[in-house]
């Protein structure tokens, strides 16, 4: 279990070989933690190496209490003082929910460190603020595990949820253990999040990508994420909601490969 010190955080990442190959730097989504991204790692590992990591607040990465400035800048700015902390300059990101929030942040702040970005079920805005609000006082009152199956409903298809009840409940193990300041911090930093500016900046190359049963993050309002950013592609992940990674996996890794074998060649 590797730790580092990086901008002021305790941080759990996993690294993968070979040295040399292009690194792709994958975030996590709110509620989760590195290991949502297990299921794609047996099509990219060897051909990339592969940067994954517990987010601010979650999973084994300190969580500072929910008031202490959890915003998209600062959780940008953790990923680059990951990146820093373990000697690594250009990556290609890929980013799931938040970690897309995360991503699209990082394309512009720090466009000599991205080669390109891969959006998956996220967008420039995500939610009416009252939406959060009312989520985080239900984990106020009652724990995150009142919310969990609400959560599940918008994460997982019905075909998946009564086909793999297993996976399922492994994902509201990994949500319900999430600390709640983690969580509500960062809940509340993509409720203040307004990417639309910077989208319309953002000039590598960029893969946006949505499942096509996606309840928390639309398929059109992933699409119009990727229209206002210049030259992006936009692909869906047929029989997803918006854990594709979880869901779909072979289908999302195929669209990670094949974007980052096209910027390649």
């Amino acid at each position: 279990m590797p730790f580092v010190r990086a901008g002021g955080l305790t941080v759990h990442y996993d690294l993968t070989a070979p040295e040399g190959a292009p690194t792709v730097l994958f975030s996590n989504s709110l509620g989760t933690n590195l290991h949502v991204w297990d299921p794609v790692m047996p099509a990219l590992a060897g051909r990339y190496r592969i940067l994954r990591y517990d987010m601010r607040g979650h999973g084994m990465t300190d969580a500072p209490p929910a008031g202490a400035g959890y915003s998209i800048d600062v959780l940008a700015g953790d990923a680059l003082a990951l990146l820093d902390a373990l000697g690594i300059g250009r990556v290609h990101v890929c980013g799931l929910s938040i970690g897309g929030m995360v991503a699209q942040k990082l394309g512009v702040t720090a466009p000599d460190r991205v080669a390109s970005l891969i959006l998956c079920d996220t967008a420039n805005r995500i939610g009416p603020p009252s939406n959060w609000d009312a989520r985080v006082a239900a984990i106020r009152a009652n724990g995150i595990e009142s919310i969990a199956d609400a959560v599940m409903e918008r994460w997982f298809t019905p075909r998946f949820r009564a086909d793999r009840p297993e996976i399922v409940q492994g994902a509201v193990n990994m949500m319900t253990r999430t600390p709640v300041e983690g969580y509500i911090g960062c809940a509340l930093a993509v409720r203040d999040a307004d990417l639309a500016a910077d989208d319309a900046r953002i000039a590598c190359p960029t893969l946006v990508l949505a499942g096509d049963q996606d309840l928390a993050t639309p398929p059109d309002l992933v699409e119009a994420t990727a229209r206002a950013i210049p030259g992006a592609s936009f692909a869906l992940i047929p029989s997803a909601s918006h854990i594709p990674c979880m869901e779909q996996p072979d289908a999302l890794a195929r669209q990670i490969r094949g974007f980052l074998d096209g910027i390649a060649a």
